[in-house]
């Protein structure tokens, strides 16, 4: 386990821009109370085995008393390094962008299914959307009850999606948590 180095972390920080914005630094500057220090530490970005874990400094420095061939995992794994070196989010990474979304959409209740299946969302399974969504932006996927469901790019912008028929694609599946279910067999 390694600290990024300045490439990884641009791209990292870049794919994580396109779904929260400026509240990039609420994730980055995220105390962390765990461990035996009364004074809160920082979170970090780690990488090991070509996957990257938004982890707590405390746990990093127990963790290096673990051989790196017996560490398996540490933190949350947010994404993944491809062998092109582009970067992947992950589905454990849903939580840390819900808490921190720029951008989001709400499904009807009859279509949450059809996106846990790894569909794109259409115009007709649509409840709410944020304004000032443009085409290329990261949104993340809510139920009508505010539970998170997933996320993807936004294949119309907010302005777009009134002008255009039902079955229109307003976002492209990226991840949802039906991949638990549905990768029982890798995971």
């Amino acid at each position: 386990m390694r600290p990024l180095d300045e490439a990884e972390t641009t791209t990292v920080f870049e794919k994580l821009m396109k779904f929260t914005g400026n509240n990039l630094k609420n994730i980055v500057e995220n105390p962390s109370h765990e461990g035996p220090d009364p004074n809160p530490g920082r979170y970090c970005f780690r990488l090991h085995k070509n996957r990257v874990y938004y982890v707590s400094d405390s746990l990093v420095k127990r963790a290096t008393n673990v051989a790196r061939s017996n560490l398996v995992s540490l933190g949350t794994c947010i994404g993944k390094f491809t062998h092109a070196g582009k970067f992947h989010l992950t589905v454990q990474a849903l939580n840390l962008l819900a808490d921190n979304a720029k951008h989001k959409i709400w499904l009807k209740p009859k279509s949450e299914m059809s996106f846990l299946y790894g569909n794109h969302v259409v115009k007709k399974e649509l409840g709410r959307i944020t304004e000032s969504i443009e085409a290329g932006d990261g949104v993340v996927v809510f139920s009508m009850s505010d539970v998170p469901l997933g996320f993807g790019i936004a294949a119309k912008g907010t302005q777009d999606c009134r002008k255009m028929e039902p079955n229109g694609i307003v976002v492209l599946h990226q991840g949802d948590i039906g991949e638990y279910l549905r990768m029982e067999d890798e995971l």
